[in-house]
Protein backbone atom coordinates (compact mmCIF):
# COMPACT_ATOMS: atom_id res chain seq x y z
CA UNK A 1 0.00 0.00 0.00
CA UNK A 2 1.52 3.20 -0.70
CA UNK A 3 -0.04 6.48 0.93
CA UNK A 4 0.46 10.05 -0.29
CA UNK A 5 -0.67 13.10 1.41
CA UNK A 6 -0.24 16.67 -0.63
CA UNK A 7 -0.10 18.96 2.19
CA UNK A 8 0.53 22.94 1.63
CA UNK A 9 4.48 22.62 1.88
CA UNK A 10 5.35 19.16 1.42
CA UNK A 11 4.29 16.23 -0.76
CA UNK A 12 4.97 12.76 1.51
CA UNK A 13 4.93 9.17 0.50
CA UNK A 14 4.96 6.10 2.28
CA UNK A 15 5.08 2.43 1.45
CA UNK A 16 3.12 -0.02 4.26
CA UNK A 17 3.51 -3.65 3.89
CA UNK A 18 -0.38 -5.06 5.24
CA UNK A 19 0.44 -8.32 5.83
CA UNK A 20 3.23 -7.35 8.15
CA UNK A 21 1.91 -3.75 9.51
CA UNK A 22 5.36 -2.79 8.46
CA UNK A 23 6.45 0.55 6.91
CA UNK A 24 9.04 -0.06 4.38
CA UNK A 25 10.10 2.92 2.54
CA UNK A 26 8.84 6.55 2.18
CA UNK A 27 9.53 9.49 0.27
CA UNK A 28 9.31 13.47 1.15
CA UNK A 29 9.25 16.69 -1.28
CA UNK A 30 9.30 20.75 -0.32
CA UNK A 31 6.59 21.40 -2.58
CA UNK A 32 5.60 24.80 -1.26
CA UNK A 33 1.97 24.33 -2.61
CA UNK A 34 0.56 27.15 -0.77
CA UNK A 35 3.53 29.68 -1.58
CA UNK A 36 0.83 31.83 -3.77
CA UNK A 37 -2.28 30.96 -1.94
CA UNK A 38 -2.14 33.86 0.35
CA UNK A 39 -1.56 36.63 -2.35
CA UNK A 40 -3.36 34.90 -5.08
CA UNK A 41 -5.94 32.02 -3.95
CA UNK A 42 -4.24 29.80 -6.24
CA UNK A 43 -1.57 26.94 -6.77
CA UNK A 44 0.81 27.68 -8.80
CA UNK A 45 2.48 26.56 -12.39
CA UNK A 46 6.24 26.31 -10.50
CA UNK A 47 4.45 24.02 -7.50
CA UNK A 48 2.54 21.80 -9.57
CA UNK A 49 5.95 20.86 -11.69
CA UNK A 50 7.44 20.39 -8.47
CA UNK A 51 5.01 18.32 -7.48
CA UNK A 52 5.13 16.11 -10.23
CA UNK A 53 9.07 16.15 -10.19
CA UNK A 54 8.03 14.45 -6.42
CA UNK A 55 6.20 11.69 -8.30
CA UNK A 56 9.15 10.91 -10.78
CA UNK A 57 11.75 10.82 -7.76
CA UNK A 58 9.39 8.85 -5.62
CA UNK A 59 8.81 6.12 -8.33
CA UNK A 60 12.32 5.39 -8.44
CA UNK A 61 11.73 4.53 -4.93
CA UNK A 62 8.45 2.48 -5.38
CA UNK A 63 7.17 0.21 -7.08
CA UNK A 64 3.27 2.15 -8.19
CA UNK A 65 2.34 -0.53 -10.68
CA UNK A 66 1.95 -3.74 -8.08
CA UNK A 67 0.95 -1.34 -5.44
CA UNK A 68 -2.80 0.26 -4.32
CA UNK A 69 -2.39 3.48 -3.93
CA UNK A 70 -4.30 5.78 -2.15
CA UNK A 71 -3.68 9.70 -2.19
CA UNK A 72 -4.73 12.79 -0.09
CA UNK A 73 -4.22 16.46 -0.02
CA UNK A 74 -5.69 19.13 2.67
CA UNK A 75 -5.87 22.58 3.35
CA UNK A 76 -3.71 24.41 -0.28
CA UNK A 77 -6.04 22.74 -2.18
CA UNK A 78 -9.48 23.21 -0.22
CA UNK A 79 -9.34 26.77 -0.50
CA UNK A 80 -7.66 27.13 -3.68
CA UNK A 81 -9.29 28.67 -6.94
CA UNK A 82 -8.20 26.28 -8.88
CA UNK A 83 -8.08 22.73 -7.32
CA UNK A 84 -10.09 20.65 -9.39
CA UNK A 85 -7.73 22.07 -12.31
CA UNK A 86 -4.11 21.01 -10.41
CA UNK A 87 -5.62 17.76 -9.32
CA UNK A 88 -7.17 17.06 -12.82
CA UNK A 89 -3.35 18.15 -14.35
CA UNK A 90 -1.55 16.04 -11.84
CA UNK A 91 -3.66 12.65 -12.70
CA UNK A 92 -3.41 12.99 -16.26
CA UNK A 93 0.21 13.21 -15.67
CA UNK A 94 0.53 10.47 -12.60
CA UNK A 95 -2.21 8.33 -12.80
CA UNK A 96 -3.03 9.63 -9.11
CA UNK A 97 -6.22 11.20 -8.62
CA UNK A 98 -5.84 12.92 -5.30
CA UNK A 99 -9.25 13.81 -2.93
CA UNK A 100 -9.49 16.46 -0.53
CA UNK A 101 -10.68 15.95 2.73
CA UNK A 102 -11.47 18.64 4.95
CA UNK A 103 -10.22 19.54 8.53
CA UNK A 104 -12.10 16.45 10.49
CA UNK A 105 -11.02 13.66 8.08
CA UNK A 106 -7.19 15.38 7.99
CA UNK A 107 -7.03 15.16 12.04
CA UNK A 108 -8.92 11.49 11.90
CA UNK A 109 -5.94 10.49 10.16
CA UNK A 110 -3.46 12.12 11.68
CA UNK A 111 -4.43 10.97 15.18
CA UNK A 112 -4.89 7.32 13.81
CA UNK A 113 -1.10 7.43 13.30
CA UNK A 114 0.02 9.65 16.13
CA UNK A 115 -2.19 7.28 19.06
CA UNK A 116 -0.51 4.25 17.23
CA UNK A 117 2.70 5.25 17.95
CA UNK A 118 2.23 6.86 21.37
CA UNK A 119 1.11 3.45 22.44
CA UNK A 120 3.67 1.30 21.32
CA UNK A 121 6.29 3.68 23.04
CA UNK A 122 3.88 3.52 26.02
CA UNK A 123 2.31 6.38 26.53
CA UNK A 124 -0.72 5.93 28.43
CA UNK A 125 -3.45 9.28 29.25
CA UNK A 126 -5.09 12.09 27.75
CA UNK A 127 -3.20 14.80 25.41
CA UNK A 128 -3.19 17.72 23.09
CA UNK A 129 -1.91 17.62 19.76
CA UNK A 130 -0.85 19.74 17.30
CA UNK A 131 0.04 19.20 13.47
CA UNK A 132 1.46 22.55 11.68
CA UNK A 133 0.89 22.58 8.52
CA UNK A 134 1.99 24.73 5.76
CA UNK A 135 -1.82 26.51 5.16
CA UNK A 136 -3.48 25.26 8.57
CA UNK A 137 -3.00 24.22 12.27
CA UNK A 138 -5.07 21.30 13.67
CA UNK A 139 -5.73 21.26 17.22
CA UNK A 140 -6.89 17.52 18.34
CA UNK A 141 -7.80 16.01 21.54
CA UNK A 142 -8.06 12.87 22.38
CA UNK A 143 -9.22 11.65 26.07
CA UNK A 144 -10.00 7.82 26.64
CA UNK A 145 -12.02 6.52 23.75
CA UNK A 146 -13.28 10.27 22.85
CA UNK A 147 -11.55 13.07 20.52
CA UNK A 148 -12.80 16.37 18.94
CA UNK A 149 -10.52 18.61 16.62
CA UNK A 150 -11.00 21.71 15.01
CA UNK A 151 -8.63 23.66 12.30
CA UNK A 152 -7.05 26.88 12.33
CA UNK A 153 -5.91 29.05 9.08
CA UNK A 154 -2.22 28.80 10.64
CA UNK A 155 0.17 27.53 8.68
CA UNK A 156 4.43 28.09 8.53
CA UNK A 157 3.76 28.82 4.75
CA UNK A 158 0.96 31.02 4.91
CA UNK A 159 2.78 33.31 8.19
CA UNK A 160 5.90 34.04 6.20
CA UNK A 161 4.19 35.24 3.30
CA UNK A 162 2.02 37.62 5.41
CA UNK A 163 4.59 38.45 7.98
CA UNK A 164 8.06 37.61 6.02
CA UNK A 165 10.62 38.76 8.62
CA UNK A 166 10.82 37.10 12.44
CA UNK A 167 10.60 40.96 13.91
CA UNK A 168 7.46 40.85 12.32
CA UNK A 169 6.33 37.34 12.74
CA UNK A 170 6.53 37.64 16.69
CA UNK A 171 4.55 41.10 16.58
CA UNK A 172 1.54 39.36 14.83
CA UNK A 173 1.90 35.72 16.89
CA UNK A 174 -0.29 36.09 19.49
CA UNK A 175 -3.24 37.68 17.73
CA UNK A 176 -2.89 34.66 15.17
CA UNK A 177 -2.70 32.14 17.79
CA UNK A 178 -6.06 33.98 20.01
CA UNK A 179 -8.45 31.49 18.39
CA UNK A 180 -6.68 28.49 18.93
CA UNK A 181 -5.95 29.83 22.61
CA UNK A 182 -9.30 30.40 23.39
CA UNK A 183 -10.52 26.70 21.97
CA UNK A 184 -8.51 25.03 24.10
CA UNK A 185 -9.43 27.50 27.54
CA UNK A 186 -12.56 26.45 26.59
CA UNK A 187 -11.87 22.72 26.29
CA UNK A 188 -9.47 22.97 29.66
CA UNK A 189 -12.58 24.40 31.53
CA UNK A 190 -15.03 21.32 29.98
CA UNK A 191 -13.19 18.49 29.92
CA UNK A 192 -10.13 19.47 32.36
CA UNK A 193 -6.42 19.99 31.02
CA UNK A 194 -4.91 16.82 29.15
CA UNK A 195 -2.09 15.07 30.43
CA UNK A 196 -0.15 15.67 27.74
CA UNK A 197 1.06 17.38 24.73
CA UNK A 198 1.97 15.97 21.32
CA UNK A 199 3.05 17.77 18.29
CA UNK A 200 3.65 16.14 14.74
CA UNK A 201 4.96 17.04 11.55
CA UNK A 202 7.90 18.81 9.70
CA UNK A 203 8.47 21.70 12.32
CA UNK A 204 9.10 19.77 16.14
CA UNK A 205 10.54 16.94 13.85
CA UNK A 206 13.15 19.31 12.36
CA UNK A 207 13.96 20.64 16.12
CA UNK A 208 14.12 17.62 17.64
CA UNK A 209 16.57 15.88 15.12
CA UNK A 210 18.67 19.46 14.99
CA UNK A 211 19.23 19.66 18.34
CA UNK A 212 20.49 15.91 18.36
CA UNK A 213 22.81 16.38 15.50
CA UNK A 214 20.88 14.84 13.09
CA UNK A 215 20.34 16.54 9.30
CA UNK A 216 18.16 16.62 6.78
CA UNK A 217 20.25 13.40 5.23
CA UNK A 218 20.76 11.17 8.24
CA UNK A 219 16.88 11.88 10.22
CA UNK A 220 15.97 9.04 11.89
CA UNK A 221 12.35 9.05 13.01
CA UNK A 222 12.89 6.36 15.53
CA UNK A 223 15.23 8.96 17.29
CA UNK A 224 12.60 11.75 17.13
CA UNK A 225 9.56 9.52 18.28
CA UNK A 226 9.19 9.58 21.91
CA UNK A 227 11.77 12.81 22.43
CA UNK A 228 10.66 16.11 23.77
CA UNK A 229 11.29 19.69 23.74
CA UNK A 230 10.43 22.83 25.42
CA UNK A 231 10.31 26.79 25.10
CA UNK A 232 13.78 27.22 25.63
CA UNK A 233 14.71 24.11 23.26
CA UNK A 234 12.62 26.27 20.00
CA UNK A 235 14.26 29.83 20.85
CA UNK A 236 17.65 27.77 21.37
CA UNK A 237 17.27 26.29 17.65
CA UNK A 238 16.31 29.77 16.62
CA UNK A 239 19.29 31.55 17.40
CA UNK A 240 21.27 28.56 16.16
CA UNK A 241 19.60 28.34 12.42
CA UNK A 242 19.47 32.12 11.85
CA UNK A 243 23.46 32.34 12.67
CA UNK A 244 23.61 30.14 9.75
CA UNK A 245 24.32 30.61 5.87
CA UNK A 246 21.46 29.49 3.75
CA UNK A 247 22.93 26.60 2.57
CA UNK A 248 24.04 25.05 6.17
CA UNK A 249 20.60 25.79 7.12
CA UNK A 250 19.13 23.74 4.09
CA UNK A 251 21.39 20.96 4.98
CA UNK A 252 19.54 20.57 8.51
CA UNK A 253 15.43 21.23 7.93
CA UNK A 254 15.51 20.23 4.01
CA UNK A 255 16.08 22.35 0.83
CA UNK A 256 12.54 24.79 0.78
CA UNK A 257 12.45 24.72 4.88
CA UNK A 258 15.37 27.57 4.91
CA UNK A 259 13.12 30.41 5.19
CA UNK A 260 10.31 28.73 6.40
CA UNK A 261 11.75 26.78 9.52
CA UNK A 262 11.44 30.14 10.86
CA UNK A 263 7.95 31.28 11.50
CA UNK A 264 7.71 27.42 11.97
CA UNK A 265 9.51 27.49 15.07
CA UNK A 266 8.14 30.58 16.18
CA UNK A 267 4.51 29.13 15.91
CA UNK A 268 5.39 26.07 17.39
CA UNK A 269 7.03 27.89 20.25
CA UNK A 270 4.01 29.98 21.22
CA UNK A 271 2.33 27.13 21.59
CA UNK A 272 3.70 26.43 24.79
CA UNK A 273 2.51 29.54 26.32
CA UNK A 274 -0.80 29.06 24.37
CA UNK A 275 -1.57 25.41 26.09
CA UNK A 276 -0.13 26.08 29.02
CA UNK A 277 2.56 22.80 28.92
CA UNK A 278 5.98 23.19 29.43
CA UNK A 279 7.38 20.70 27.33
CA UNK A 280 6.14 18.49 24.14
CA UNK A 281 6.54 14.93 23.26
CA UNK A 282 7.51 14.79 19.82
CA UNK A 283 5.70 12.20 17.43
CA UNK A 284 7.44 11.74 13.37
CA UNK A 285 3.91 9.56 12.18
CA UNK A 286 1.65 11.85 10.47
CA UNK A 287 -1.47 11.84 8.54
CA UNK A 288 0.53 9.93 5.63
CA UNK A 289 0.79 7.22 7.89
CA UNK A 290 -2.73 7.19 9.36
CA UNK A 291 -3.76 6.88 5.74
CA UNK A 292 -1.37 3.84 4.65
CA UNK A 293 -2.50 1.89 8.44
CA UNK A 294 -6.45 2.84 7.43
CA UNK A 295 -5.99 1.91 3.81
CA UNK A 296 -4.80 -1.31 4.99
CA UNK A 297 -6.89 -2.37 7.76
CA UNK A 298 -9.85 -1.37 5.11
CA UNK A 299 -11.22 0.98 7.60
CA UNK A 300 -10.72 3.68 4.79
CA UNK A 301 -13.38 6.54 4.84
CA UNK A 302 -12.78 9.35 2.50
CA UNK A 303 -16.37 10.94 2.36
Amino acid sequence: MIAIDLGSNSLRFVQRECKTKKFINEYEKIVKTAELLHSDNIISKGAIQRILEGFKEAKLLMNFDNESCVAVTTEALRRADNSQEVIEEIYQETGVRFKVIGASKEAELTLTAVDKRLESLGFKGSFILIDIGGGSTEIIFKKGNLSESKSFPVGIVTMASKYPSKEEVRQHLEEELSQIKAYAKEYYEREGKPDFFVATAGTPTTISAFLQGMNYNNYDASRINGSTLNYFDCEMALDRLLDFSFDERASYVGVGREELIISGVMIYAGFFRVLDFEDSVIIDDGLREGLAILACEERLNLF
